[in-house]
């Protein structure tokens, strides 16, 4: 474990990645150190994003990077009940459990990496990249781009575990993955996690992400989720942030998505300090679809931006881009969509829309659609809205006998509502609903039960 200290921040990470090199790759294969030592490189030529950059003029995140943290290269050793702190609160899921505690994997009763008799692989990413080189190497860095992109560069650099899925061709997942991001320390601590997801031809999986605080100190996590979807094959993905307001998460999720290949992306933000969360999806064969959510609702001084960007490198594809935001108090919120659709991408369908709700004369939301067509035969279209309730409808619940409150909650409900409802599986709709219903309330509510009660 190290503390970074006073030094100009990318210089901090640098040095700690050189003094702790051998810590950090411990029985890495030849691409992974390889891998590690180019991103390094391309972190040091670029540097931390400005705030005279587009993409992230509204989250200045070189600062927080900047804090008293502690990072650490190996798990420690933490003393807690995992069924006493941690019980999955959706009683009808029916998944397999995948820990994630402070970025190592954790399953101290069995096998960090499962190999079913049909093929299919998930678990320790670490183990993964130990036991199955070839594989982890042919999707590994191929997607998420290390060039000028901080957040992934260091990501690559300094990540040591996460998850690992694969599902070869023809086969199905008999449940979802449910992966649950543990942060518990007694110090103020950075995490670097990663994901990779595979689903080849004619494939499928569902995958739930659930990212937690279990304890009041700071926590800043930097992760990246690679996700590959063969030709014809079928992924649904599914984030779920309830950190408190001492966090800072930073999500980096790539995905490629080859002929007729299907997939769902939704992020469902209910709590967190400062939240970055970006977006690329490539369509890069023909017919592939891609449907991406999101839904955020702050209060206090939060802080939520989406960037995302759908590339149509194929024709016939479609994307649908649906993001709503509910901000209350003088929290702040960003989003900055962007459909680049290629000369050779023609009969393309995308449309994207982002609508945000003011609860208060304090909060601030900034809007961003963004359009760049180069093929002459399309439907795109996009748009964006920044309003308070409807006083109107309103007054005519209050009308109908409604109190005021009450009424302000149907309206705000209804309004996430049909973001909530494109959610595949009906358990974890019911559930998220639920939740959202609680957050609205002004309740901290956690998709768990949670021994540790943390403060705003």
């Amino acid at each position: 474990m190290d503390t970074l200290e006073a030094l100009e921040t990318a210089d901090k990470y640098i040095d700690l990645f050189h003094q702790n090199r051998e810590q950090i790759g411990e029985g890495d294969p030849q691409f992974m150190q390889d891998l590690r030592e180019e991103a390094i490189r391309s972190f040091e030529q670029a540097g931390f994003p400005q705030r005279k950059q587009d993409k992230y003029e509204h989250t200045h995140l070189e600062p927080v990077f900047n804090e008293d943290l502690s990072f650490h290269f190996n798990p420690r050793e933490i003393e807690f009940d995992d069924e006493e702190i941690f019980k999955c609160d959706v009683p009808m899921l029916d998944s397999h459990v995948l820990m994630i505690l402070n970025g190592f994997f954790y399953n101290p009763a069995g096998s960090n990496l499962q190999v079913l008799d049909n093929g299919i692989i998930y678990g320790s990413l670490k183990e993964a990249i130990q036991r199955y080189p070839d594989l982890v190497a042919k999707y590994m860095g191929g997607n998420a781009s290390i060039q000028n992109e901080a957040f992934v560069s260091l990501n690559t650099a300094f990540f040591q575990d996460g998850i690992f899925l694969y599902v070869p061709e023809n086969q199905e997942m008999d449940k979802s993955i449910q992966i649950i991001h543990l942060l518990l320390s007694d110090k103020n601590q950075m995490v670097h996690h990663r994901n990779l997801f595979v689903v080849e031809r004619n494939a499928s999986a569902q995958v739930i992400v659930c990212d937690h605080t279990l304890s009041p100190h700071m926590f800043l996590t930097n992760s990246v989720t690679e996700a590959y979807t063969g030709e014809n094959a079928d992924l649904d993905v599914l984030r779920l942030q309830n950190e408190h307001n001492n966090s800072c998460q930073v999500t980096n999720t790539w995905i490629s998505q080859e002929r007729s290949s299907r997939c769902q992306h939704g992020t469902f933000t209910l709590h967190g300090g400062m939240v970055r969360n970006n977006l690329h999806v490539k369509l890069k064969g023909e017919g592939a679809e891609i449907n991406a959510l999101g839904l955020f609702l702050i209060d206090k001084n939060q802080h939520v931006d989406s960037f995302t960007v759908i590339e149509h490198d194929s024709p016939h594809c479609t994307s649908n881009q649906h993001y709503k935001g509910v901000l209350n108090d003088m929290s702040t919120g960003a989003f900055n969509g962007k459909i680049h659709v290629h000369p050779y991408a023609q009969k393309t369908e995308a449309f994207q829309t982002n609508n945000n709700i003011l609860l208060s004369d304090m909060a601030k939301m900034h809007t961003k659609p963004q359009l760049e067509i180069y093929a002459d035969d399309v439907k795109c279209s996009h748009g964006a809205t920044v309003g308070q309730l409807d006083e109107d409808a309103l007054f005519y619940l209050q009308s109908r006998g409604i109190p005021k409150d009450e009424g302000r909650l149907m309206l705000m409900n209804a309004f996430a509502t049909n973001v909530i409802s494109q959610i595949k599986q009906p358990v974890l709709q019911d559930r998220i609903s639920d939740l959202v219903g609680k957050r609205l309330r002004g309740e901290l509510s956690r998709c768990n039960n949670c021994a540790m009660h943390c403060q705003d």
